[in-house]
């Protein structure tokens, strides 16, 4: 199986020791994070290979980051480590309820200054896909690092996967975010939604509203999650709805990185191209979209992103 290539921030995650917002909060403890990093986790807990393209400081948690990406077993061998800016940091918040609040220490952080030339077109030879999101895609030369890497995914033809995973608390410009996200969804071939999202990104309260216009501008599917709500997939010629699960959800952080992860999965250990995508039919998206859906509730009921997600034995799907 081909392996998962992802792109974007690595920061560390401030997790809470206790319930209640982020004043409340008696202390924190670190733990590895970011979106894009996440992703690379679940695929890589299921059997898979993955590599992480991004920056961290020459601080203590940079080398944290390296050290436990390599424990995991995901490539560090793509990223690069500045004493231009520290480490990204997020304090996270948990409600009642497995919901999450954010503060963000990255003004900037190292993950945001890595330059389009760090990025070697070597690197997409061997890969099946590329996976990013719109953290990291404000005006710094990370956005221009992305280019980069999407230029050389496509020229290999490599799936290309955008979760937007909107995080508002971090672009003083929401108006920037809402045109950058969109101009990322109409370059890439699968992209995840959430249903807290579908409104900011497109105007719009009803998915179904948007998908003849991500189709025409040639994204190839689209994942839609709704929490408890279940999941649905979306291509041109089909679709595939599957119900929630019923769970404890008692940390929701790295959910939604998990499913598209563990989607993206799927796709590669079938060696899905990017011009079969729109081709596979409502029974195999079925079948992609449950072991997903399983898997994320899984995740859900376990605190952590990484730590939370289960292998291939765990899932016993």
């Amino acid at each position: 199986m081909k392996k998962l290539l992802a792109i974007g921030e690595a920061l560390i995650d401030m997790s809470p020791s206790n319930h209640g917002m982020i004043k409340d909060v008696e202390s924190f403890s670190p733990h590895i994070g970011g979106a894009p990093l996440n992703v690379c986790g679940a695929f890589v807990k299921l059997g898979g290979k993955a590599s992480m393209i991004s920056q961290v400081g020459t601080d203590p948690f940079g080398d944290k980051i390296i050290e436990e990406l390599k424990q995991w077993d995901i490539d560090t061998s793509l990223m690069a480590q500045s004493d231009k800016a520290n480490t990204s940091l997020a304090f996270v918040a948990l409600q009642d309820d497995g919901n999450r609040e954010f503060s963000f220490y990255r003004k900037p952080g190292a993950d945001m200054l890595m330059t389009p030339d760090m990025i070697k077109p070597e690197w997409f030879k061997d890969a099946y896909a590329l996976h990013y999101c719109s953290v990291s895609l404000g005006d710094f030369p990370m956005k221009d690092a992305h280019d980069k890497a999407i230029e050389y995914a496509r020229a290999n033809n490599i799936v290309l996967s955008f979760d937007p995973n909107v995080r508002l608390m971090l672009f003083d410009d929401h108006e920037y975010l809402k045109g950058i996200i969109n101009q990322y969804i109409r370059t890439s071939d699968v992209i995840k939604i959430s249903d807290e999202e579908v409104q900011f990104i497109s105007g719009q309260g009803d998915i179904l509203n948007c998908l003849d216009d991500y189709f025409n501008h040639g994204v190839k599917l689209v994942v839609y999650t709704s929490g408890s709500g279940g999941a649905d997939v979306f291509s041109k010629n089909t679709k595939a709805h599957v119900d929630g699960i019923k769970t404890n959800a008692v940390d929701t952080t790295g959910a939604g990185d998990g499913f598209i992860g563990s989607f993206l999965y799927c796709l590669a250990k079938d060696d899905v191209s990017v011009d079969q995508l729109s081709l596979l039919d409502e029974a195999t998206l079925h079948r992609y979209i449950d072991f997903a859906n399983h898997f994320a509730t899984t995740s859900v009921s376990r605190y952590g992103a990484i730590a939370s997600y289960p292998t291939l034995d765990e899932l016993k799907f």
